[in-house]
C-alpha cells in the first residue's frame, strides 16, 4: 500500500456557539440573584450601560406636604413673594406666658437650668475625672469613656457572633497564658454548629504543643456557654449539654452511647441496655429531645436567605388564571446611545473607536438578552399554570404528571431550554411558593385505563394515610399498596418503600414501636 499527500474538499455543517450565544444561555438559568450579581459587574465594566427604575405609578406617588395645622399660612403679596406671619400673634393666646407658669405652679428656675451638663459639678473623683471617664449627661448613673460612647441604636443593633461570644469568656475560664492561645485557635477552628472537627493530634502538631496540654484546653473550652460546643461529635454534645443540667446519670450515659438503637427506634433493646422501665424512658427520651445538636446557632445572626419568586400567579375575576413576572427581580439596563456617538465622535485613535464598538455591541446584547430571558420565563410559566390548573384550584390530590417535553412542544422550544428556565425559579401562586421544577413530576398508571396521576400527589396520599394510621393498627407497605390499589392507584410496595424513605417517614416497625412507648 503506497502512501500519498492529496488535497480534498468536502461541505459539511456544524454548529457553531459563539461566545455570545453561550453567555445567553447561561442567563437563562441563573437565579435572579446570580443574574443581579452579573449586572452588576456588567455594569462596572462597560460605561455605555445604565441603570434604569421604573416610573412610580401616579397613585402611589407622594401628595405634596402640608404646612402644619395651627400656624396660619403666609399670603401672597402679589409679586411673587410670600409675607411670614407674625410670631407674636402665633404666640398669643387665651393667657400670657406668666398666666401659664403661674398655672403650672412651678419656678422656671427649677424648670430650666443655665448651666450645661459640662458645667455641672462631676460625682467621680479627681482621679477618675482626669484619666478620660466622664458621667453620662451630668447625671452620675453610669459611666463610659470620653469618645467611646455608643448610641442605644447601636447597641440594639450589634451582632454577636460565637466567636466573638466566646472570646469574651476566654479570660474567666482559662488563666494560663499558654492555654490561652491554644483556646484562641480552638476557637478558629469551630464550625457554624459550634462542632470541633479538627483532630486534637493535628492541632497540636500545628501549635508545636504538648496534645495533653490541647486536650486540657479543649476540656476547659467545653464548660464555655452555649452548651455542648466544642464538642466533637453529637454524643459528646448531648453528653455536655446534659452534665450542664445535671441529669448526666448512668441510664442517660447509656442511652447517648447507643444512639444508633435510638434511631431505629429498638426501644426494647434500649430499655434493657439501661435498665428502666416505659415510663422512664419517655422520661429520658424527653429530655433527649428538649436537647440542641446544633449549640452553635443560638448565638450570631441567623443566615436567612429568603426565596424571592420570580413569577406571580392570581386569580382574576373571571376565574382565569393572571401570570405576570416579578419586576423587582428583573434588571432594567438602558444603553447610552447620546455617550456613544459622542466618543465615538472623538475618538482619534483606532484602538478606542474598536473598545467603543465593542461596549456597544456588549450592551446591545445584553439587553436583549435580558429582554429574551424575561419573555422565555414568562411562556413556560403561564404553560405550567395551564397545565396545572386542577392543582391551583383543589390542591395536591389534583397535581398532573408533565414532563420537559410537554411544555416544550406547547411553546415551540427546545426541551433544554425549558429545563435551564425553570431551574432555580420560583412562582408564588395561592397555594404558596414553589420552585418550577415542582410541577414536573413522572406519572403513575392507574387501573381500568383511567388518567395517570403525579408522583407528588401518590406521595401526598401516603402521608395522610400514616398520619391518619390508628397507632394500634400502624400501616405496612404492603397494607399501604392495597389501600392506594383499592383507589385505583397501580403501585409496587418497592415504589412506596422509596417514596416513604424520601419522605423522612419511618417503617411500620419502627413507627409501631414508638407509638406503643409514648402510647404508655
Amino acid at each position: 500500500m503506497s502512501l500519498r499527500q492529496r488535497l480534498e474538499i468536502r461541505q459539511g455543517q456544524t454548529l457553531v456557539m459563539t461566545p455570545q450565544m453561550q453567555q445567553a444561555i447561561r442567563l437563562l438559568q441563573m437565579s435572579n440573584i446570580e443574574l443581579q450579581a452579573f449586572v452588576e459587574a456588567e455594569l462596572e465594566r462597560n460605561p455605555l450601560l445604565e441603570r434604569t427604575e421604573l416610573e412610580e405609578p401616579e397613585n402611589r406617588r407622594r401628595e405634596p406636604e402640608q404646612e402644619p395645622s395651627g400656624v396660619s399660612e403666609g399670603h401672597d403679596d402679589g409679586d411673587g413673594a410670600r409675607e411670614v406671619p407674625d410670631l407674636s400673634e402665633a404666640m398669643s393666646g387665651p393667657a400670657d406666658v406668666g398666666e401659664r407658669m403661674a398655672e403650672m405652679d412651678a419656678d422656671v428656675s427649677e424648670m430650666f437650668s443655665s448651666d450645661s451638663p459640662q458645667d455641672l459639678p462631676s460625682p467621680l473623683p479627681a482621679g477618675l475625672r482626669d484619666s478620660g471617664w466622664s458621667n453620662l449627661g451630668g447625671g452620675g448613673g453610669g459611666m463610659i469613656p470620653e469618645g467611646e460612647g455608643r448610641s442605644l441604636e447601636e447597641t440594639i443593633g450589634s451582632e454577636t457572633t460565637l466567636a466573638a461570644h466566646l472570646e469574651e469568656q476566654l479570660p474567666l475560664v482559662i488563666e494560663d497564658p499558654a492555654m490561652r492561645i491554644i483556646g484562641h485557635h480552638l476557637i478558629g477552628l469551630l464550625d457554624e454548629a459550634g462542632y470541633m472537627r479538627e483532630p486534637l493530634e493535628a492541632v497540636a502538631e500545628q501549635l508545636g504543643a504538648p496534645q495533653e496540654l490541647v486536650e486540657r484546653t479543649l476540656e476547659r473550652m467545653q464548660t464555655m456557654d452555649p452548651p455542648g460546643v466544642f464538642a466533637r461529635d453529637l454524643r459528646e454534645c448531648l453528653m455536655l449539654q446534659l452534665r450542664e443540667r445535671d441529669r448526666l446519670d448512668p441510664a442517660m450515659e447509656k442511652l447517648v452511647d447507643n444512639l444508633e438503637l435510638l434511631a431505629a427506634r429498638d426501644f426494647d433493646r434500649l430499655r434493657r441496655i439501661c435498665g428502666v422501665n416505659d415510663e422512664d424512658l419517655r422520661d429520658m427520651l424527653e429530655e433527649i429531645r428538649a436537647l440542641n445538636p446544633r449549640p452553635g446557632g443560638v448565638i450570631g445572626p441567623l443566615t436567612i436567605q429568603p426565596v424571592v419568586p420570580d413569577v406571580f400567579v392570581r386569580m382574576a375575576p373571571d376565574g382565569s388564571w393572571i401570570v405576570e413576572l416579578n419586576t423587582e427581580t428583573l434588571p432594567r439596563v438602558l444603553v447610552n446611545n447620546r455617550y456613544y456617538a459622542m466618543v465615538q465622535a472623538s475618538a482619534t485613535r483606532e484602538e478606542d473607536r474598536e473598545y467603543i464598538s465593542a461596549c456597544m455591541n456588549s450592551a446591545n446584547w445584553l439587553v436583549r438578552s435580558l429582554d429574551q430571558r424575561a419573555r422565555t420565563i414568562l411562556a413556560v410559566a403561564r404553560e405550567i399554570v395551564r397545565q396545572q390548573d386542577a392543582f391551583l384550584t383543589k390542591g395536591v390530590e389534583a397535581l398532573r404528571p408533565l414532563t420537559l417535553k410537554q411544555v416544550a412542544e406547547a411553546i415551540g422550544m427546545h426541551e433544554s431550554t425549558v429545563s435551564r428556565v425553570t431551574s432555580n425559579k420560583y412562582m408564588a401562586t395561592p397555594r404558596g411558593v414553589f420552585e418550577m421544577k415542582y410541577f414536573f413530576t413522572t406519572a403513575i398508571t392507574t387501573s381500568a385505563g383511567g388518567e395517570a396521576i403525579s408522583a407528588e400527589s401518590v406521595r401526598h396520599r401516603i402521608r395522610q394515610l400514616i398520619d391518619a394510621e390508628d397507632p394500634k393498627k400502624v400501616l405496612s407497605d404492603d397494607k399501604i399498596v392495597d389501600i392506594l390499589r383499592s383507589e385505583g392507584i397501580e403501585i409496587a410496595r418497592r415504589t412506596v418503600a422509596k417514596y416513604r424513605e424520601a419522605m423522612g417517614i419511618p417503617s411500620s416497625l419502627q413507627r409501631r414501636r414508638e407509638k406503643k412507648l409514648l402510647a404508655g
